[in-house]
């Protein structure tokens, strides 16, 4: 394991077992299952930066655990408790608690499930150009960070790390996947949004969007996979801080993208150093996001 100054695990090496390394996770094949530790990295403009934040990775897996239990699909999750993995990741129980899971291997499918509650980022750029998100014409009077007036599916395809995900329209969906997995994909991308929107809103958080990833199990059916409505997937928004016309600060880490912008980062690798102030306010900002969605502080 190897963890920075801050105590920020920056990577899981585990002897004997393949691992495969993404921005966050390190994945390790187990035979029929994974076991999928979420580090401290953090990336922006599609850069990992030399810096983790601590905390960050326990609060991606425990509230990817939360809403798996919340929206209540069918999902990978085997077990989260490490007491309970395979006798060969016992001495790295420790180090494995809390930032793990065990899951059942499923057949990705390799489209980007996003789906956006409001109009912002990409989406407003798009829309102030031409009207549309994802090619779908949208009426005018949108301002940016509008509720739109019904959620939309806005899938990306899913790009290799350092390259960037391209926004695709519908037809372009069922062309890769097929009509019919197409149609799966949007209903419960949308289906899902929809549910867990509604419940951060009572909790006092608006999700703009946010992305869902599915594969098919052995017998075919549809299964939630990886990260679900965290903060590196999703645009967490304060309600009391929101108003149309501008971005809210959001709980993720646009504090850090704000910070790079400031020092005038090229968005080119490598990425510099976070000062620790910096480092503080991310780690505070994610473990807030928790506390607020999962109702309790993190374990």
């Amino acid at each position: 394991m190897k963890y920075d100054r801050n105590n920020a695990l920056l990577e899981c090496e585990i002897p004997g077992l393949e691992r495969k390394s993404g921005k966050v996770r390190d994945v390790f094949d187990l035979g029929d299952r994974l076991l999928m530790v979420v580090t401290d990295r953090i990336s922006a403009f599609d850069v990992i930066l030399p810096t983790g934040v601590p905390d960050k990775g326990k609060v991606l897996n425990q509230l990817s655990l939360f809403w798996f239990g919340f929206l209540g699909v069918r999902n990978h999750l085997v077990t989260a408790n490490a007491d309970e993995y395979p006798a060969e990741l016992k001495p790295y129980a420790d180090d494995l608690r809390g930032r793990s899971m065990l899951v059942k291997k499923v057949k990705m499918i390799d489209v980007e499930c996003i789906a956006r509650g409001y109009l912002t980022g990409s989406g407003w750029k798009e829309y102030q150009k031409s009207g549309t998100v994802n090619g779908m014409k949208l009426r005018p009077g949108y301002e940016n960070a509008s509720k739109l007036d019904e959620v939309l599916f806005t899938p990306t395809t899913k790009a290799a790390i350092g390259d960037h995900d391209e926004a695709i329209d519908f037809a372009a969906t069922e062309r890769l996947v097929g009509a019919e997995t197409a149609r799966e994909l949007r209903e419960a991308t949308v289906g899902l949004y929809s549910k867990a929107a509604d419940y951060a809103r009572e909790r006092g958080i608006i999700i703009a969007d946010t992305k869902f990833e599915f594969g098919r199990d052995e017998g075919g059916s549809l299964i939630l996979a990886d990260e679900v409505l965290t903060p590196d997937s999703s645009r967490f928004w304060p309600v009391a801080s929101y108003a149309v016309g501008s971005n809210p600060p959001s709980l993720d880490k646009q504090f850090v993208r704000d910070w790079l912008d400031s020092v005038n980062f090229n968005h080119q690798p490598p990425g510099p150093e976070l000062p620790a102030d910096v480092i503080s306010r991310t780690r505070e900002i994610y473990r807030k996001a928790y506390r607020d969605l999962a109702g309790k502080e993190l374990d």
